[in-house]
């Protein structure tokens, strides 16, 4: 008896689905639609947030044929991974897994020489997209990381990813070449992940 009534109720939701006018769908709703392999609700999800995850992308690639694949990889692995993944909140969960694409594609050496390591990714290196730090758990550990720096570190760094200047602005401030700002940013890049690796691994203890 109870295996019919969940072929009925089974039966029901994929005729409402079927029938349903998807754009009206709260991201909860899709979200469950989605993890019962409901194709329309993929596509719903991919229409609301394609363009928005596109921007984000360019912003750090600038390269159109990358930026296409790592959207295309994001919204791929929503799909074979429907079953598996818990998603709390839909548009975080993406451009959190938009993060680690961007990531995998600066590891392989595909990223060009225009592209810079975003701070958001340092801490993704061997995190998948439910990373286990929070944006501001993660900003109050590159705090702490910060004050154990040499000063002309420290400064460089600030002034890279606090004040958004380029490093051609903080060389003709610092009254330094560019290289040396670029050399003191991959230093900061190495001892950061380094730091947060060894963090992870204690919080995951």
């Amino acid at each position: 008896m109870a295996i019919f009534w969940q072929s009925r109720i089974y039966l029901k939701r994929t005729m409402i689905s079927k029938l349903a006018n998807y754009t009206s769908f709260t991201d909860a709703e899709l979200i469950a639609y989605l993890r019962e392999s409901d194709r329309g609700a993929f596509d719903e999800i991919y229409e609301r947030y394609w363009k928005k995850l596109y921007n984000e992308t360019f912003k750090r690639m600038r390269r159109i044929e990358v930026v296409d694949e790592i959207v295309q990889d994001v919204f791929s692995d929503l799909w074979t991974k429907r079953g598996s993944r818990k998603i709390d909140s839909l548009y975080p969960y993406l451009i959190t897994a938009l993060r680690y694409q961007v990531f995998m594609v600066y590891r392989r050496g595909q990223a060009g020489p225009e592209f810079i390591e975003p701070l958001e990714h340092i801490a993704l290196a061997d995190l998948q997209a439910d990373s286990l730090l929070n944006e501001k758990e993660l900003k109050g550990c590159i705090a702490i990381w910060m004050s154990l720096q040499p000063e002309k570190r420290r400064v460089i760094f600030q002034m890279k990813y606090m004040e958004e200047r380029s490093t051609k602005e903080i060389s003709e401030i610092l009254g330094i070449s560019q290289k040396t700002v670029q050399n003191q940013l991959l230093t900061s890049f190495a001892s950061l992940r380094e730091f947060l690796s060894k963090l992870m691994i204690l919080i995951s203890l």
